[in-house]
């Protein structure tokens, strides 16, 4: 979710994490015994050994600045994704602050500087932060030049593509935190875990179609995503062809429509569990025009994962994937 359609997504996810994300049955969804995620519990596993940040550093920002960071005492990232490689690399007491889509139960208890995912300057600077960790999406472009013109740094990050974007993601905050090392330790053991899970999934010569839908249904959202949703790569990865994207759809995004699930003939549906509670649970979802008559809807046979994990391809990418390929395959493995 990294283009402006991308954003707008992102924002309807912050409404709706902020008003419950209710199901439109009035609560079927939290009774819905299938399309169960299965990652582990909220939590993010830090380094054994805290870092010390070696400082002040300079790096460069995706934005094209030079940022120089002479204090990590105070850090608010401004992304879940952010949030959760700086408390993994060891550094979460320095964290004064959590955007809405950091919620990980380390960061519960934070204050949140971000209203519909749009940045509050005013609430960012209030709390006298070191350094501002940014997406390129991160906004408005108002409030992130107001934290600058305040004299805090911003280091802006390439976005999240696909699992090939683990390690550098993890190695510029690690980097722009003074604690490069531990960067290196967090980038290593990430992508072995990765690398652990894929060896465990299936060999077969039918790879399984699935169709990652983004759905909010109390805000009338209903999305089939193509090839640059996020999700191909993490389906790949799970020894999957991703329906949408392999059935021509070019947009990150398109609105649901028979002819589209048609096209891309899912034998699975890939869901955020929010989003799936918000359309009413699997009897709600195969409602959905088209759904049901494709072979994942006919099955039943829907993936559901965390709305804060699914997409973020960073240090819990492993459970991410083990959790794809556990509720894929099933018994097969």
């Amino acid at each position: 979710m990294r283009t402006r359609v991308a954003g707008a997504l992102l924002a309807v996810l912050a409404l709706t994490v902020t008003t419950g994300c209710a199901s439109d049955d009035g609560g079927s969804a939290e009774r819905e015994p299938a399309g169960r995620s299965t990652t582990a519990a909220d939590r993010v596993e830090p380094l054994a050994d805290t870092p010390t940040p070696q400082l002040p550093v300079t790096v460069r920002s995706s934005d094209g600045r030079k940022v120089t960071v002479r204090d990590a005492e105070r850090i608010v990232p401004l992304s879940g994704s952010l949030s959760e490689i700086v408390f993994t690399l060891g550094l979460g007491d320095r964290v004064v602050a959590r955007d809405i889509t950091a919620t990980f139960a380390q960061a519960e208890k934070l204050p949140v500087v971000t209203r519909n995912h749009d940045v509050s300057a005013e609430s960012v600077l209030s709390l006298k932060p070191d350094l501002v960790l940014a997406e390129t999406t991160t906004g408005p472009d108002e409030a992130m030049d107001q934290i600058r013109d305040a004299g805090v740094p911003v280091l802006v990050v390439d976005p999240a593509k696909g699992l090939e974007d683990v390690g550098p993601r993890i190695g510029t905050v690690a980097r722009a935190l003074g604690v490069p090392a531990a960067g290196e330790e967090l980038t290593k053991r990430s992508e072995d875990r990765i690398a652990a899970v894929r060896k465990d999934i299936p060999k077969k010569t039918d790879k399984p179609r699935v169709a990652f839908l983004y759905l909010r249904g109390t805000a009338s959202v209903y999305l089939i995503g193509g090839k640059d949703s996020g999700a191909t790569s993490l389906l790949e990865a799970a020894g999957a062809v991703d329906g949408g994207a392999e059935s021509g759809l070019e947009k990150d995004f398109t609105t649901i429509t028979t002819e589209a699930l048609a096209k891309a003939a899912p034998d699975a549906i890939l869901v955020m569990s929010k989003g799936l509670e918000s359309v009413g649970g699997i009897d709600g979802l195969v409602k959905i025009p088209g759904v049901a008559q494709t072979p994942a809807g006919m099955e039943r046979r829907v993936v559901s994962i965390e709305d804060g994990v699914l997409l973020n391809y960073g240090p819990r990418t492993d459970e991410v994937l083990k959790s794809l390929v556990d509720q894929l395959y099933g018994d097969a493995k």
